[in-house]
């Protein structure tokens, strides 16, 4: 019986010959197992090894303290690339840039866990290598932030394996390990119990030393060499199997981690990820260096699909937005990758960020929200949970304190002098060309990408739900002038007094983004923006719930606490969930103002204790606060 190697009419038409031949000796019943091409004839077998949450925390990449002997021997066959940066500090919108090739906050689903539907012309790259003949496995975890596509994989499963092929298919294959997610540090093991010493565990310069922190901190160490473990034994059932020398492997995280300040935040901590590359000899021309090199080539999330189709011989669709690093179609390397943070589960925030080899510029659309908005899953961490009471207790120093107070509108770091991104040069004198230069090139993104996080998240609901196009088609078309929105937002989030005749101005604006805009920068002038209550009042009534609260959280600092409070309580009977989630979020920042909500906010807890939608997160938290303070 002939068995063929390709398995499809697009790679079968790079091989008219093979093919032919293969035709003819089975007219003729003559075996072709002898006419099998080489390993330098037939693709390549990929594997994907993805560990969780975590940062270069790896021997190789010069951590000391990590026990990770398995990965640093991948390291010293394969390239490592020293200047890799998942899309967004966070799984979920990551993974949604993974599967992709497409920057999320061009889609709309740069908010975490969403589902929001992306163009049916946005295909999961595993559809192309199934339609070239190759077998996808994915073990196992999705989490693609939108609605899934199945049939791109031909397995997917905690049992999914390359093994599973059929006999000479070439495949694709990704091992997702989570030994070293967050959720890793939410059970506590005993000190005497943990491989790596508490008493020695290097910990960051914004970190205070507590014994939690210090614990989990050693406890994530002892989770990451479970996780180099794991991957070992990936990579000797290849070689058991015979594939090794046919296979290019790849090991990187999903993004940073995991302690506080890294996950969910625009720093190195958070973005920077381990990224190693490994090439059997058949195939080291693909390679961008020789066995145990490094590559300081600027790489992003939004790469590895067109990277992975060029390595196979497949034409990137002109809609992917990333850049291929390898293979024939690799271009010149970038010179900046982009970053995004969204709604972090029940907190809304807007941040981008911008990084060159040296220097990353973060640019705060929503400074007056603290970058320690609470987040329930984030705080089950003892660390997380002392580094709060530590500050309130006023144990901290200014670095450590930080996170716990507003942001400026601007970031910059110079990554190379401060790796743990705590010296923010964005006032000095001597940087304002830098700053000049990476400012302008997020703008210039922001535009190219028609970014749809300028959108409130409870027009983005709507919008998804009533309209027959995608958040992705919206923000391409007239309804989305996002020029004057950038405008808009760039002057509402500078604090600067000079604008506030210009931000009344545009709360008569008739879109009704730039009049959120519009009132958000109101709310973060504070009294600044005094002139601007007739307008503000008037917004109460606008067509738009998410222009309501804005307009209302920003009088509730002018002075209007009831009148904010009022139109908040009624934003919690809002069909639209996402209204009903960014009312809680300001309702949560006015303490005993908050007070009379209390009734309604309970209203929002079910009794079904599984029941975790972000506005039930929020308001759970907010009823516990409101119901101590009303008891005190």
């Amino acid at each position: 019986m002939l068995k063929l190697l390709f398995y499809s009419s697009s790679y079968v038409g790079n091989r008219p010959g093979f093919i032919v031949l293969a035709i003819l000796l089975a007219f003729l019943g003559i075996s072709c197992s002898s006419t099998e091409p080489t390993t330098t004839e037939r693709p390549p077998n990929i594997l994907w090894i993805t560990s969780e949450d975590n940062s270069p925390f790896i021997g190789a990449y010069g951590d000391t303290f990590a026990t990770t002997p398995n990965i640093d021997q991948l390291a010293t066959e394969g390239v490592r690339y020293t200047q890799a940066f998942s899309a967004a500090p966070v799984c979920a919108p990551s993974r949604n840039a993974l599967i992709t090739g497409m920057y999320p906050n061009s889609l709309g689903t740069q908010h975490m866990r969403s589902t929001y539907a992306v163009p049916d012309f946005v295909k999961f790259y595993p559809a192309y290598l199934k339609e070239a003949g190759y077998y996808c496995t994915n073990n196992v975890k999705k989490d693609y932030n939108t609605t899934d596509q199945p049939e791109v994989w031909d397995e997917s499963s905690r049992e999914a394996t390359y093994q599973n092929r059929s006999p000479g298919q070439p495949f694709f294959a990704i091992f997702n390990f989570t030994s070293s997610h967050e959720s890793s540090i939410h059970s506590f093991i005993p000190n005497d119990s943990l491989v790596h010493d508490p008493a020695t565990v290097p910990i960051p310069p914004y970190h205070p030393r507590t014994p939690e922190m210090e614990h989990d901190w050693a406890q994530y160490y002892d989770r990451v060499q479970q996780m180099d473990t794991q991957v070992g034994q990936v990579l000797q059932e290849l070689e058991e199997s015979g594939l090794a020398d046919s296979t290019i492997v790849f090991y990187y995280s999903d993004h940073g981690g995991v302690l506080g300040r890294s996950k969910r935040f625009m720093y190195e901590s958070g973005l920077h990820i381990p990224l190693i590359i490994r090439f059997p000899k058949a195939y080291q021309h693909l390679a961008s260096g020789e066995s145990g090199t490094i590559s300081d080539r600027l790489v992003s999330f939004v790469d590895f699909a067109p990277t992975l189709l060029s390595l196979v011989g497949i034409s990137v669709p002109d809609y992917m937005q990333g850049n291929p690093f390898l293979g024939e179609q690799a271009t010149e390397p970038p010179p900046y990758v982009y970053n995004f943070r969204g709604r972090m589960d029940e907190r809304f925030d807007m941040v981008r960020s911008v990084r060159d080899k040296q220097f990353r510029y973060v640019r705060n659309y929503m400074p007056h929200k603290i970058y320690a908005q609470y987040i329930e899953y984030l705080w089950r961490a003892p660390s997380m949970r002392s580094w709060e009471e530590a500050y309130l207790a006023g144990q901290l120093d200014e670095v450590q304190s930080a996170f716990f107070e507003e942001k400026p509108a601007e970031e910059l770091y110079d990554v190379e002098a401060d790796p743990h991104n705590i010296n923010n040069l964005a006032d000095g004198p001597e940087y304002q060309e830098k700053l000049t230069e990476l400012k302008n090139a997020n703008q210039q993104w922001l535009l190219d990408v028609r970014d749809v996080g300028f959108l409130p998240e409870a027009m983005m609901l709507n919008i998804a739900q009533d309209s027959s196009s995608t958040l992705y088609e919206y923000t391409h078309s007239d309804a989305y002038p996002l020029e004057e929105i950038i405008k808009v937002a760039e002057m509402a989030t500078q604090r600067d007094p000079q604008f506030v005749a210009e931000l009344i101005a545009q709360l008569e604006n008739e879109n009704a983004v730039i009049r959120y805009w519009a009132a958000t920068g109101c709310r973060i002038l504070a009294q600044h923006a005094t002139d601007a209550q007739p307008q503000l009042q008037k917004l109460l009534q606008d067509s738009e719930v998410s222009v309501q609260i804005a307009a209302a959280e920003a009088l509730y600092h002018l002075g209007e606490a009831q009148a904010a409070v009022n139109v908040l309580r009624d934003a919690l009977a809002d069909d639209n969930m996402m209204a009903r989630v960014q009312a809680l979020n300001v309702l949560e920042t006015m303490d005993k103002d908050a007070l009379p909500s209390l009734e309604m906010v309970q209203q929002l807890i079910p009794e079904d204790e599984n029941n975790r939608g972000y506005d039930v997160r929020a308001a759970k938290r907010l009823a516990e606060k409101l119901t101590e303070m009303r008891n005190m």
